[in-house]
């Protein structure tokens, strides 16, 4: 294995790497087709892959890796044949303001790569303007949120907050109503109006929002549930609750 090959692997490992880079790995020709072309840094393919998919990089440079070390290099379990290493994104805080009547998730230590992955998918369908979260939450460049994001990483704008409860201020001073999923909620998710400036708070997925931050709020929203269920998965609630603000918005 080479200095670049072992690069790739330093990247999918290790955050602080990537951190200190300000790049990421995309894997796959989905997300590879995806991926800006001004981001693009350096592509791998293995050796077949290349043999049925020639056209998918043309006028692009690439090195090709034999089969058995891109299956090294690959943070899956079935390698697609192809990965580059990409420039990061960078946003301040007011991105996630841009549209009109924004419409934010707010995110408390989510621990779960699957889950921040699916909320910037779900997030992206919906019409969400931005992504605000805690440094303790995963690393949005982790290869498996960059997986579940299926792309809406490209488009969703995000910050990581050193103090989220004072950018949630700077939230609210723009305007924006905070609604935090809560077990002590005693408003039902679609009896509130979110027509205007609004954005929902998720916390972590064993012990929810901590208690500074859940008193922010605007209010705290419930989703009635049947059965003996107590809590939803992380993911699934801000979908439920997202999706509830852009069919309002559509009306």
């Amino acid at each position: 294995m080479n200095q670049k090959e072992k690069y790739v692997l330093q990247l999918q490992k290790k955050a602080r790497q990537r951190r200190k880079d300000k790049v990421f790995i995309v894997e796959g020709p989905k997300m590879f087709q995806e991926l800006p072309r001004e981001r693009l840094l350096q592509t791998f393919v293995s050796e077949s892959f290349l043999k049925s998919n020639e056209s998918l990089l043309h006028g692009i440079s690439y090195e090709i890796v034999k089969d058995a070390v891109f299956a090294d290099l690959s943070d899956t379990k079935t390698p697609q044949g192809i990965l580059a290493i990409a420039r990061q994104y960078e946003y301040k805080i007011e991105d996630l303001w841009h549209a009109k009547e924004p419409l934010l998730l707010v995110l408390d230590t989510i621990q779960d790569p699957g889950n921040l992955g699916t909320m910037f998918r779900a997030g992206e369908a919906a019409g969400i303007s931005g992504v605000l979260m805690n440094r303790e939450t995963v690393d949005i460049y982790n290869p498996k949120v960059i997986r579940s994001t299926m792309g809406s990483l490209y488009r969703v704008p995000f910050y990581y907050s050193a103090h989220l409860s004072e950018d949630i201020k700077k939230v609210k001073a723009h305007g924006i109503q905070l609604y935090a999923a809560h077990l002590e909620g005693e408003a039902s998710y679609d009896q509130v109006d979110y027509k205007g400036g609004s954005g929902f708070m998720i916390g972590n997925e064993s012990r929810g929002l901590c208690k500074e931050l859940a008193d922010m709020a605007d209010d705290y929203i419930k989703i009635p549930m049947c059965g003996q269920v107590e809590s939803l998965n992380a993911a699934v609630a801000a979908s439920i609750l997202l999706f509830e603000a852009a069919r309002q918005r559509r009306g």
